[in-house]
């Protein structure tokens, strides 16, 4: 891995989108915060750097800032956003806030050419384009000239091709701007000449090497949830080390209909794992009797996958190593511009909670890794597309869709619902366009009527949802059809539920309702 570009991160909530589209170009990037730059630029050692965007202003004191050294680098550097300001400030130009701001959408003159723009636009071409400002650009630095105009800033898009610096008041990274993925592709490729042959094939045998050389002869306790995570991290791992790996599957009764028995099937019979499965389902349901809070149900789910994670390593005994599907969304929160390490226990096979006691070496094997990309990887190790394609699942599980308390019962309520409802979706060929899709069981009873008598029972209610990253997402759109088909399938099949709503909200960055 010889080509890479650093972004440096001014606290833009679409900071990830950005490596996203470098990565798609088929070059890596990282994601350091501002903060921190000046420190990793060395050992780094980046062919080219993008300055993301962020909430400050550069007008404003003790604002952050890029690190010095970039700019005596010799390499690319691309501003987008409130990185143009820092790029332009830091050349010698004016940055100035202005009452004519600009958020959403807007048009922008191509207003002349430049290496950044070719075979993308051309001079004298009106290209729709997503804002996000309060500050402009006044006058540009020494060397620079305006490519591109808004109606409020007409230094929107700058460039100095000698120096292969470039400034975008917009956002490229994000799809309102259509254009934009093939403006930072020609970034990385033509105006930094980078190789672009960052592929799966490519990580799949650094990564394995990588791990051979951190593991030797040692032993390797995983937790294995059935997601996509972690079932990419043991399958990895079992080609990397083989016998040296030992998965522990923790149950906690609160998975969705038949998981456990797949999960046991796939990687104890298919692959041959050697697989430890601890039914906990007791154990987990009677610690979150009567609990109602979302976030307590999460930290006794938690806690108490710790506890018996930590008993079936021990009886495995001889491990020096812990594995888990950490993720980069996950590196990068730890790292963020706006804090320090999350102590969340984010999944029950993420479990980077354990006791230190433990005195386990963390293999992290997909921690440069986003969603996406861990299932190419997924395709690349020829894992069962049942699993690679599963729509992400929460590691609390049921227990985060029944919202107040869960009891068995109303797991299997849920369990058959959402069954049905997945059912459905996979024989309608709609499962692949849905990036998750899942019931609820409402703490919500109503009377209905179902043939000659009268029924008090839950209301059910159905969640789809469609996105590339979990960062955003709209609803999915059935037709009527559709979800009447699944509704009468649930009330007629599934004692328990005599009423059926679908969720039509969307979401920006952020969380997702009910996960």
């Amino acid at each position: 891995m010889t080509d890479k570009v650093l972004i440096i991160d001014f606290g833009s909530q679409v900071t990830q989108l950005i490596a996203r589209r470098v990565r798609e170009a088929g070059v890596y990037s990282e994601i350091h915060p501002s903060d921190r730059a000046a420190e990793i630029l060395k050992e780094f050692d980046p062919k080219a750097i993008i300055l993301s965007g962020g909430p400050s202003s550069v007008v404003e004191l003790d604002t952050p800032r890029a690190p010095d050294a970039i700019y005596q680098m010799g390499v690319p550097i691309l501003g987008i956003c409130y990185g143009q300001m820092v790029l332009a400030d830091a050349m010698g130009g004016e940055i100035e806030a202005s009452n004519e701001r600009e958020f959403g959408r807007a048009n922008m003159e191509i207003t002349d050419d430049c290496d950044l723009f070719a075979g993308v636009w051309k001079k004298g071409e009106l290209k729709p384009v997503w804002m996000s400002h309060g500050d402009r650009v006044k006058s540009l630095p020494k060397g620079f000239r305006a490519v591109g105009a808004s109606e409020n800033a007409p230094f929107a898009a700058f460039a100095d091709d000698d120096r292969r610096f470039y400034g975008l008041m917009f956002h490229p990274e994000v799809m309102h701007t259509p254009d934009g993925a093939a403006l930072i592709k020609n970034f990385v490729l033509n105006t930094a000449g980078l190789e672009g042959d960052w592929t799966m094939a490519h990580f799949r045998e650094t990564k394995i090497a990588e791990i051979r050389a951190q593991v030797g002869e040692g032993k390797v306790i995983c937790g294995l949830s059935g997601g996509v995570d972690s079932s990419v991290v043991a399958v990895l791992l079992q080609e990397a080390i083989g016998d040296q790996l030992t998965c522990v599957f923790v149950d906690h009764g609160l998975m969705r209909l038949n998981e456990a028995e797949q999960v046991v099937a796939l990687f104890r019979e298919h692959y041959h794992m050697q697989l430890v499965h601890r039914d906990a389902s007791d154990l987990f349901l009677s610690r979150l009797e009567g609990i109602t809070d979302p976030e307590e149900k999460r930290k006794i789910i938690g806690a108490t996958f710790i506890e018996v994670f930590e008993q079936e390593a021990k009886a495995v005994g001889g491990a020096a190593y812990l594995a888990q599907g950490t993720l980069y969304p996950d590196v990068i929160e730890s790292v963020s511009f706006h804090g320090g390490p999350s102590a969340t226990i984010k999944s029950h096979h993420n479990v980077g909670g354990l006791p230190e006691k433990m005195n386990l070496e963390l293999v992290e094997p997909l921690r440069e890794l986003f969603k996406d990309e861990v299932r190419q990887l997924g395709r690349e190790l020829g894992l069962d597309e049942a699993f690679v394609g599963r729509h992400p699942f929460p590691g609390p599980g049921l227990a985060i869709r029944i919202p107040g308390a869960v009891s068995a019962e109303k797991c299997d309520i849920l369990r058959a619902a959402d069954a049905i409802y997945l059912d459905e979706i996979r024989t309608a060929g709609l499962y692949d366009e849905i990036w998750q899709a899942f019931a609820v069981l409402l703490p919500v009873r109503t009377v209905g009527v179902m043939g000659d008598g009268r029924t008090y029972e839950f209301v059910c209610a159905l969640r789809a949802v469609t996105s590339t990253d979990g960062m955003t997402v709209d609803y999915y759109n059935f037709d009527h059809d559709f979800l009447g088909r699944v509704s009468t399938r649930i009330i007629n099949e599934v004692r328990g539920i005599n009423r059926v709503v679908y969720d039509v909200t969307s979401k920006p960055p952020g969380t997702i309702e009910w996960e």
